[in-house]
C-alpha cells in the first residue's frame, strides 16, 4: 500500500514529484478518482475546496472522476475506485468521513483497492488511516465539537492501520491558533504518536515504510 497524507494537497513540486514517483507513470497516463465527501459536512465557504480541485485536475490527468461516498449502491462506489489508479481524498470533517466509509460498509472494499493504488490524502482524508481516530483522541486534540455537531459521541476507525494520529495546518494562516504552543498542549496530553505537519508537507507510507516530505516544517511526537 502506499500512501501521500498531505496537510492540503499537492501544493508544491516536492509532493507532486513523490506522488509521480510512488505512482510510477505519467500523470497524464492515469486515472484519478476524487472524493468531497468530508468536505459536505464544513459549512462557510467552499473556495478552498474548488482550488484543491482545480489545481489536482490541472495536473493533466487521462480520467479525472468525482465519486461521492453517500447515496450511491456499494458495488458502483468500489468499481469507480478500482477504476482509477489514484484514489484522491479531500479534505473538511474526518469524523464524517470516518463514518461514511463505516457505515456504507466500504471499509475492505477500500483496502483492496488501496493494494494496488496510490492514496492521497488531504486533511480529513489523511486522518482516517489511524487506529487512534476515536472519540478519547478528539478530547485529547480538542475537537469534540466536530463529532458532537454530527449527533455522535464517538467515532469508529475505518480502517486502523496506523498507530500514529496526523494532525494537518500546523502554522497555516487559516487556522492560526495552530502554533507550537497548540501543538505543545496536545503533546503532552496525547497517549499515541502524532505527526503535526504544515501545508507544505505529507507523511509517505511506503510498503509499510514512513518517513516525511517537505517543503515547510512539521514535528513528530512518539
Amino acid at each position: 500500500m502506499n500512501f501521500l497524507l498531505t496537510a492540503s494537497g499537492l501544493r508544491n513540486e516536492t509532493l507532486r514529484d513523490a506522488l509521480r514517483d510512488m505512482l510510477g507513470k505519467p500523470f497524464g497516463s492515469a486515472n484519478i478518482v476524487y472524493v468531497p465527501t468530508a468536505s459536505v459536512a464544513e459549512p462557510g465557504d467552499h473556495g478552498w475546496f474548488v482550488e484543491d480541485m482545480n489545481r489536482l485536475h490541472g495536473l493533466g490527468w487521462r480520467e479525472f472522476d468525482v465519486l461521492e461516498l453517500n447515496g450511491l449502491p456499494r458495488h458502483m462506489v468500489l468499481d469507480r475506485l478500482l477504476h482509477a489508479d489514484v484514489i484522491y481524498v479531500g479534505g473538511g470533517s474526518h469524523y464524517h468521513l470516518a463514518r461514511s466509509i463505516t457505515g456504507n460498509g466500504l471499509t475492505d472494499g477500500f483496502l483492496e483497492a488501496l493494494e494496488n493504488r496510490v492514496y492521497v490524502g488531504f486533511s480529513a482524508g489523511s486522518m482516517v488511516f489511524s487506529r487512534n481516530l476515536t472519540g478519547h483522541s478528539a478530547d485529547v486534540i480538542g475537537d469534540t465539537t466536530d463529532l458532537h455537531v454530527l449527533g455522535a459521541t464517538t467515532v469508529e476507525p475505518p480502517f486502523g492501520l496506523f498507530d500514529w494520529y496526523l494532525k494537518p495546518h500546523l502554522y497555516s494562516p487559516d487556522f492560526p491558533e495552530r502554533d507550537d504552543a497548540w501543538a505543545d498542549r496536545i503533546a503532552a496530553r496525547a497517549d499515541f504518536p502524532i505527526y503535526f505537519i504544515d501545508d507544505e508537507t505529507a507523511v509517505r507510507v511506503r510498503d509499510g515504510e514512513v518517513d516525511v516530505i517537505s517543503e515547510g516544517r512539521w514535528r513528530f511526537h512518539p
